[in-house]
């Protein structure tokens, strides 16, 4: 054969075959021009492949178009027939043209049924051609799978980016959001009021909302109750009784309200002090200032109230499904509303005994530090509560679990390219994990990603039906 032809053979093969790539590497059969088969057996090859069924038909100029039916191109010319003599096979080596003679293996037994040359979930119980007019490949007895796996070719599995990662047993903690409002510790809480009828002389320049320290000044008042009581604790010191002896009218000015202070000078200075100075008893808010200049007040009356706001709570509702998840001592991070950006570390501090029978929610006291007083009562709140960790369970990422609605399930890789769908039960959830309670083991490939696309290729829905192929008992 001279060089010139023997390059125009080569040129129409390697055209041929960089079109039909999309068949060779799956394994199946190519076209390619009579000329490129040897000319020593064209001549004598020709009346048999005449005789030969028509696979497709190519585009006349060797350009990468191709049809299941014999069409014309634009400028008139009809379509090139490819018959299944002038097939050959794109192996590891390039293209190798079949050995004169040569046949496929026939295969023994009963045909139960033809699948889809494509892969696809569609059988037929008789030989039939698929739209682009490939011939349904026959499944004989023994050939079916015995399980519903899933075969994908290594190319499939590296284009659409199929991730695997081990079922692994740890723990899981997961985080409780629910709503929330500050409240004031009531721990740190403190009025001013008057153990007896008093009469309020001055008050301190103080309103509500001002931040005062323990000790300060509030108010000055007088009583005559007191007034008395100071009289009778003098006399008894100047009588020489013994200081036990004495105990009892000092007690008596104690149980009146009248500070240790105003009880020192009235030992030193050996008089009744025309008015009494209340001081604050904590340090922190003014909440309420009800205390006037000129008034009157009753034993009780609330006068001052004060709130230490160093410290606050966080009241939120969890939900009663959820509260077994949550226990004293658990780390909470809160988010203020109108505060975004900022987050504030806390614990739980209670958990009431108590579900609310119109929310079905109970509520969760948090202890979260107000070092720069910014938090303040009845703020809104989203509360982050850490969860009981559930450990001993077998877990696998969140994108490995299909969830359907009806039923959650995972693709277990069983290595050489197959896949098996399966039906798992599943626990909670936290940092990105699952919990599977039933359906896969310890150490057991589960598919993290594409899994979507193993699942639409496998036909999802008739694997877990125990799919049968139609014809299969015919």
């Amino acid at each position: 054969m001279k060089p010139a032809r023997i390059a125009t053979v080569l040129a129409l093969i390697l055209a041929s075959g960089a079109a039909g790539y999309w068949a060779g590497r799956e394994g199946r059969p190519i076209a390619v021009p009579p000329s490129a088969a040897s000319s020593s057996g064209a001549s004598s090859a020709k009346g048999t492949e005449e005789q030969q069924p028509i696979l497709y038909y190519r585009h006349p100029a060797g350009e990468a178009v191709y049809s299941a039916t014999a069409i014309e191109t634009a400028e008139g010319q009809p379509f090139v027939a490819v018959r299944a003599g002038e097939d050959v096979t794109l192996g590891e080596q390039g293209l190798i043209a079949p050995e004169e003679g040569s046949e496929a293996p026939a295969a023994s037994g009963k045909v139960l049924y033809y699948r889809n040359p494509m892969g696809l979930a569609d059988t037929s119980p008789v030989p039939k051609k698929d739209w682009m007019g490939m011939d349904y490949i026959p499944v004989y007895e023994g050939e079916q799978p015995d399980d519903s796996a899933v075969m994908v070719s290594a190319g499939k599995i590296q284009r659409t980016g199929v991730k695997t990662e081990k079922a692994v047993v740890g723990a899981i903690g997961r985080s409780i959001g629910v709503p929330g409002t500050i409240a004031l510790d009531e721990r740190l809480t403190s009025v001013v009021s008057p153990r007896v009828d008093a009469f309020v002389e001055t008050v301190a320049d103080v309103t509500t909302g001002d931040r005062i320290e323990v000790g300060d000044e509030l108010m000055r008042i007088y009583s005559r109750d007191i007034a008395a009581a100071g009289a009778q604790f003098l006399l008894d010191l100047g009588s020489g009784i013994p200081a036990k002896a004495m105990s009892g009218s000092r007690l008596r000015l104690k149980n009146l309200g009248v500070p240790d202070a105003a009880i020192r000078d009235m030992e030193t200075t050996r008089a009744v002090p025309e008015s009494i100075v209340v001081t604050a008893p904590l340090g922190g808010v003014i909440l309420e200032r009800s205390a006037v200049p000129g008034m009157m007040a009753e034993p009780g009356d609330v006068l001052f109230r004060i709130a230490d706001v160093s410290r606050v709570w966080v009241m939120a509702d969890v939900p009663e499904y959820l509260v077994a998840d949550v226990a004293v001592d658990a780390k909470a991070v809160v988010r203020i509303r109108s505060l975004p950006g900022r987050e504030f570390e806390g614990t739980v501090d209670q958990i009431y005994p108590e579900v609310r029978a119109q929310t079905r929610t109970t509520k969760i006291r948090i202890e979260l530090p107000n070092p720069e007083g910014v938090l303040l009562a009845n703020m809104y709140a989203e509360v982050a509560i850490e969860g009981k960790a559930n450990a001993g369970s077998v877990t696998v990422p969140d994108s490995a679990v299909i969830d359907t609605g009806n039923r959650q399930s995972i693709f277990v890789d069983l290595g050489e390219g197959r896949f098996e769908p399966r039906d798992v039960a599943v626990g909670i959830s936290g940092g990105g994990r699952t919990e599977i309670l039933k359906g896969v083991s310890e150490g057991e490939s589960v598919v993290v990603s594409a899994n979507f696309l193993i699942d639409a290729e496998s036909n999802l829905n008739a694997a877990f039906g125990a799919f049968e192929p139609v014809g299969a008992e015919q």
